[in-house]
Order: structure tokens, then C-alpha cells, then sequence
């Protein structure tokens, strides 16, 4: 995608994707393809970030340090009454003036996505292994901020379905179809550990804002629920491991329920539930395929469960052991739930969903 060519069309197929979710950044990029000085600007970045919407943070990220700069009058996540008029005049005005700092920016940030509304998918799914097993030591691997290990503290509304959590200032809402298992209440955790190559410090305010610039600010709520998120995370524990998701594997989940408590027992220790979300795609098809033949040697060793929401298509190292070749092709969010017990591994496909948890699409 390094060519020009290559870039122009990302950014014209950027603005087609925003279409409907963030017109806004619709805008922007295609008026950014029109422009290659404004193309260009992504070409400080490595290859494999050389993507639309790392330049769109990264102006964002700016707009976030200092909120007076004319362009922020059009982020309706920066002012109550933004402006349409002159944009794409403004947006060169500011480019041309930081352009350094933006190129400085892209060539050392990488695209993040810390959304809290993941937790919507894993709940009923993690309340149902709470219910076979009990409390559960959960490891979230690609877990970047840790935002999703502090699920406990949150308010869930399926709609409809009923709510579960209690009072929290991150309400997450998420629309349903099918007969979805809303719990009762939140299932009971022993531990929970994440596991990512790259962490994010959350007590660094300019790494807590570069979370909140990789949110498109047409989306207000998205925005404001990921603050909140961020404020919670800052005032609670959470045990986060620098390290890679195949090599490390073994010992985050030892580290989250240590085989040595009680011999496994799980009402000691935790039952060991893994989850990813959205992160196996940035995994090469042998990466994808180590991972899970990882966790199937663990799953050899001590019972395990593993409940991952993944675009099949994007995860081929998995998705065509898992749910066959017909179905390995899907584009669309999978949530799939793999159990180990007594050494044998039971795959369940549990629904279809918005890689958000906007909606959750249960058995289909």
C-alpha cells in the first residue's frame, strides 16, 4: 500500500466505509484523497501502518492536546455545535502547519482499538462458564490498555434480554436476537491477567489519549464510555504482561490460575478462560496456527476454555480447524466458544456480532 496510487484508494474507500457511522471522517478522507500532500503524509509510517485511519488519529491526537485550534469546531466529540462550513480549507490550513509533527506521529504510532462494548459479547458466554465451573481466572490476550479486564465493574443493557452489573458510569447497551443468556448477575473471577506485545500505560496521559484519538469522533458515546473506561482502569488493579501471544501463553494463564492451587481445583484457583478479541487477524496464518495449537497442548495438560469473537475470514490459521471450510470465508464478527475437558477439545459456535458489541446475534 506504500504507492500513492495504493494510498489515494485507501482513503477513498475510507470515506465509503464512514459513510453511515462517521460522516466526518467521510469527509475528511475524501477530501484527503483528492490531495496527495495530504497522502503523502502517511508514508512516514511503516508499511504495515500505512492506513487511513492511523493519519485521522494522529490529526485527532493533535486536536485533543489543544482543543482551541479552529479545526476542533467540527468534531462533535470537541464542541457541542460543530460547524460543516470551510472544512476541507481549514483541515489543509492545519495539515500544512503541523505537518512535521504529523509525520513525526505516524511514523512511530500504531492504530489501537480499546472497545469496552467487546464485554457485551463475552458476558453471557463467561456466565455460562461460571454457571458449569465456577469462579473463572480470565486472560485476555491482546489486551493492550486492559480496558475488558475490569468487565466486572460495568452496566450491561441487552435489548432485549434484561440488564446485569451494577450502577457504573460505562453503560454498555447491545442489541439482541436469538435467545442470548443474560446472567442474572456478573459471574465471580478469581484473577484477571492481560497479555499484549505492546501494553498501554494507562497512567500516561498522552498514551490514555492516544486511546481516545483512535475513536472516531463521530461517535460521541463511544468516546465518553472509553473516558470512563480509561477512569476506572486508572483506580483498580489489574495485572497486565508484557509479552508475545504464542511464547507467553503457557505462563499468563499459569500466572492467572497456578496448576499448583489445590491441584486444579478450580473453586481454588479459577477456571481458566482465555479471550481475544479482534486480534488474531494481526497474527500471520502460522502465528494463528501456533497459537491454537498452544492452547490445545494446555488444554492436554488441565481443562480450559477459550471464547474469542474473530472475523473468520481474517483468521484462517483457526477458523478452518474450527468451523469447516464452508464457513472459514465469513466476513462478519464469529463469536466461538472452545472447551477442553479431560483432554478433549469441543468447539461451539455461539453467534454472529457487531466487532463493537453494538448487537449480539446469538446461534446464528
Amino acid at each position: 500500500m506504500a504507492d500513492a496510487d495504493g494510498l489515494t484508494l485507501a482513503f477513498r474507500q475510507q470515506g465509503a466505509w464512514s459513510e453511515t457511522q462517521a460522516p466526518l471522517y467521510r469527509r475528511i478522507s475524501g477530501f484527503i484523497a483528492e490531495r496527495p500532500e495530504l497522502v503523502d503524509l502517511l508514508r512516514s509510517a511503516p508499511k504495515e501502518q500505512q492506513l487511513p485511519v492511523l493519519l485521522l488519529a494522529v490529526i485527532h491526537d493533535l486536536l485533543l492536546i489543544d482543543p482551541l485550534q479552529e479545526l476542533a469546531q467540527y468534531y462533535p466529540n470537541l464542541t457541542a455545535s460543530p460547524r460543516s462550513d470551510g472544512l476541507e480549507a481549514v483541515l489543509l490550513a492545519f495539515c500544512s502547519r503541523h505537518a512535521n509533527e504529523i509525520r513525526n506521529l505516524v511514523a512511530t504510532k500504531r492504530t489501537q482499538t480499546n472497545e469496552v462494548g467487546r464485554c457485551s459479547l463475552f458476558l453471557p458466554a463467561l456466565a455460562l462458564l461460571a454457571d458449569e465451573l465456577g469462579p473463572l481466572a480470565h486472560i485476555d490476550v491482546g489486551t493492550s490498555a486492559g480496558l475488558n479486564l475490569h468487565l466486572e465493574q460495568f452496566h450491561y443493557d441487552y435489548e432485549p434480554g434484561g440488564a446485569a452489573g451494577g450502577p457504573s458510569t460505562v453503560l454498555l447497551t447491545c442489541g439482541t436476537r436469538g435467545d442470548v443468556p443474560v446472567p442474572a448477575s456478573i459471574p465471580r473471577f478469581s484473577s484477571h491477567v492481560g497479555l499484549d506485545s505492546h501494553p498501554i500505560d494507562l497512567h500516561d496521559d498522552a498514551a490514555a489519549r492516544w486511546l481516545m484519538a483512535c475513536v472516531w469522533p463521530d461517535q460521541t458515546a463511544r468516546f465518553a464510555r472509553l473516558k470512563a473506561a480509561i477512569d476506572i482502569a486508572r483506580h483498580a488493579a489489574a495485572t497486565i504482561v508484557q509479552g508475545d501471544a504464542v511464547s507467553d501463553l503457557r505462563s499468563t494463564i499459569e500466572l492467572a490460575a497456578p496448576t499448583s492451587a489445590a491441584s486444579n481445583d478450580p473453586t481454588m484457583s479459577g477456571h481458566p478462560v482465555v479471550t481475544n478479541s479482534w486480534v488474531l487477524n494481526y497474527l500471520d496464518t502460522d502465528s494463528q496456527r501456533a497459537y491454537l495449537e498452544t492452547l490445545d497442548r494446555i488444554g492436554d495438560d488441565r481443562d480450559l476454555s477459550w471464547v474469542y469473537a474473530e472475523a473468520p475470514a481474517l483468521v484462517p490459521g483457526i477458523a478452518t480447524s474450527h468451523l469447516g471450510a464452508g464457513l472459514s470465508d465469513e466476513q462478519i464478527t464469529v463469536m466461538t466458544m472452545v472447551r477442553w475437558r479431560n483432554g478433549e477439545r469441543d468447539v461451539r459456535r455461539l453467534g454472529t456480532a457487531h466487532p463493537h458489541g453494538t448487537w449480539l446475534h446469538w446461534g446464528e
